[in-house]
């Protein structure tokens, strides 16, 4: 794998009790029933751990700086949500479990846990900003970018991310933050969370129009003072390569160089790889890295290296790993030697160079993100 050029510190957190969330036994999405056989919720435990235990079994071990984790408090989940919210699913969790919302099952811990995701993410904001690590990378369960002030939705509890940046802001003063969105799915939460915010740029790549519905369209570019703060890239099903690459050179690039942030979250989903089962793109791990590798040099010309990246959605068990290492590298600087044995067989597949109307809806976009701040 690619790694870049200068090592850096980069912290890691993981807690095997994010591996104790419960999804129950849904077959993929659908809940069990007279016609749906039981099986395994799209968002279990094995992707996350499988990407664990790579990082285990190879050097990258011994590279990365270990965050603990801890609980998030009330008060550090309030900066967004609302008690109600945090009411209702300690209700229910206490009550053994059941559906949350979107989709989105939970067991009897499953509150707590949530809790100690946010956590985790507070503490590798702190070790970023007070410069323990250069950047971080926190491989959190359940995931985050979907959860809005009131709502449980697309497998997410509680808004990691967001709560992140809020913790951020109002814990050690940054005023210009950015969040880079690469799941494939729309990155529902930190729009509904600074849509009308002038100082903290929301930038979303995502499959057009798969989840959530009718959310994530280019024309949704912020309100009031945050018009324009707001960046949605609704690239079409089967990009690959060559579209993803395209957007990020002439779209997300060009934004975070204007907005100049004083750090940058990425909410870090590996589901528009080519083996997920929930998208219809068709990304490698070479070309996460290329994203990766493109942030930090953005990160170190404004923010002095800060970039934290949360874990959200990918469901490919065999291919997740291989994803997140390849970002670890990049992020580290340091190079395993593993060798991605699913590689070649995506990098051929048809379609992945930059096709012409890839390039249009590219062009689309750019043009009326632009028109939004004229």
């Amino acid at each position: 794998m690619q790694a870049a050029a200068r090592t850096r510190k980069t912290g890691f957190v993981y807690a095997e009790q994010f591996m104790w969330h419960d999804t129950q036994r849904y077959n993929l999405l659908v809940a069990p029933g007279l016609t749906v056989q039981p099986g395994e919720h799209a968002e279990n435990e094995e992707t996350k751990r499988r990407f664990r235990n790579l990082v285990a079994v190879t050097s990258m071990e011994d590279e990365l700086v270990p965050i603990k984790a801890r609980a998030a408090t009330e008060a550090e989940l309030l900066r967004f949500h609302t008690q109600k919210h945090i009411s209702d699913l300690d209700a229910l969790c206490k009550a053994g479990g059941g559906e949350a919302g979107g989709k989105s099952p939970v067991g009897p811990a499953s509150f707590d846990i949530a809790k100690l995701a946010v956590g985790g993410v507070l503490e590798a904001v702190d070790a970023v900003i007070n410069g323990t690590v250069d950047n971080a990378y926190v491989l959190c369960r359940p995931p985050g970018h979907h959860a809005e002030k009131e709502l449980v939705t697309g497998f997410c509890l509680l808004a990691n991310g967001v709560l992140g940046v809020e913790h951020a802001r109002q814990i050690h003063g940054l005023k210009r933050i950015a969040i880079v969105d690469w799941d494939v799915h729309h990155g529902n939460g930190a729009e509904s969370a600074f849509y009308d915010d002038p100082n903290v740029l929301t930038i979303s790549m995502h499959q057009d129009n798969l989840f959530p519905p009718d959310r994530g369209a280019m024309t949704e570019t912020g309100t009031g003072l945050g018009a324009g703060a707001n960046l949605n890239i609704p690239l079409l099903p089967g990009s690959g390569s060559g579209a993803y690459r395209a957007a990020f050179d002439q779209l997300v690039l060009p934004a975070l160089e204007e907005f100049k942030p004083e750090m940058i979250f990425v909410a870090s989903g590996f589901d528009a790889s080519a083996l997920d089962p929930l998208g219809h793109m068709m990304l490698s791990s070479k070309d996460y890295a290329y994203m990766t590798d493109a942030l930090i040099a953005m990160a170190d010309t404004h923010c002095q290296g800060r970039i934290l990246m949360t874990h959200e959605g990918g469901y490919s068990a065999a291919y997740v790993p291989y994803c997140g290492l390849a970002v670890l590298e990049s992020m580290s600087g340091h190079d395993t030697g593993i060798i991605d044995p699913f590689l070649h067989f995506i990098e051929n597949y048809g379609g992945q160079r930059l096709l012409p109307h890839q390039q249009a809806a590219i062009d689309e976009i750019a043009a009326h993100h632009q028109s939004t701040k004229s």
